[in-house]
């Protein structure tokens, strides 16, 4: 199996980060497990602590010394190392579409992505309320840029976060599309990209804002009855 996080930080970090996923560790302690002074364990430790992945969580009263600082790994971290995430909800997708048929699946993963999108602390104004969704999109592990279209917005995906089981089962994409549409409010068009590597892609259409009364307004403020801008 390749190690995927020797791969992204050296030999010497990913053993560091091996140790620090086990228990909180000092520079002493790390210097020790890895046959290194505590000065190359210090440069290491420093670096790791500007990309975010290590993080001071205290000092450890030491015998004979001052307290030394005592370090542990972050969430992103934690998040280096290789989770099972895919294969289980690839097979949980498979298995609730056996049991229920895909219609069925589809609307549980609808459901799943407008739970997400209750957490989202979502503007008011249109354009902010895109801009929440395409954070949200990013927060899930997506690299998402917003493109304004002549009929509403696009939000363009450069990568999948769920590429792994949505290369297979196509219909998990309704779960991000559901996300988008539940933030924004808009009618939500899924377009992804699945040649090659896979990339997501969601329009986003215009529709007419109510001006609170039940009427449609337009861009230029008046009242309208049309469902059309």
């Amino acid at each position: 199996m390749i190690n995927w996080v020797e791969r992204l930080t050296g030999e010497t970090r990913a053993k560091l980060l091996g140790m620090l996923r086990r228990s909180r560790q000092t520079i002493t302690a790390l210097a020790d497990g890895l046959h290194l002074t505590d000065n190359a364990v210090r440069t290491h430790i420093a670096r790791l602590e500007r990309d975010g992945i290590v993080q001071h969580v205290g000092t450890e009263r030491q015998t004979g010394g001052k307290p030394a600082r005592v370090y542990a790994l972050t969430g992103e971290g934690e998040e280096l190392f290789p989770k099972a995430y895919a294969l289980v909800l690839g097979g949980l997708v498979e298995e609730l579409a056996r049991h229920d048929g895909w219609e069925r699946a589809v609307a549980l993963l609808c459901a799943v992505g407008r739970r997400t999108a209750s957490s989202v602390a979502a503007p008011h104004d249109r354009e902010g309320r895109v801009a929440a969704a395409a954070a949200a999109l990013r927060g899930l592990g997506g690299d998402i840029e917003v493109q304004r279209a002549a009929d509403g917005f696009r939000l363009q995906g450069y990568g999948c976060p769920l590429s792994a089981v949505t290369a297979k089962h196509p219909q998990v994409c309704a779960l991000a599309r559901a996300l988008v549409e539940e933030i924004t409010g808009q009618p939500v068009t899924e377009c992804c990209d699945r040649t090659g590597r896979p990339r997501c892609g969601f329009r986003i259409d215009d529709k007419p804002e109510s001006d609170g009364s039940g009427s449609a307004v337009g861009q230029g403020g008046a009242a309208s009855t049309s469902a059309g801008e």
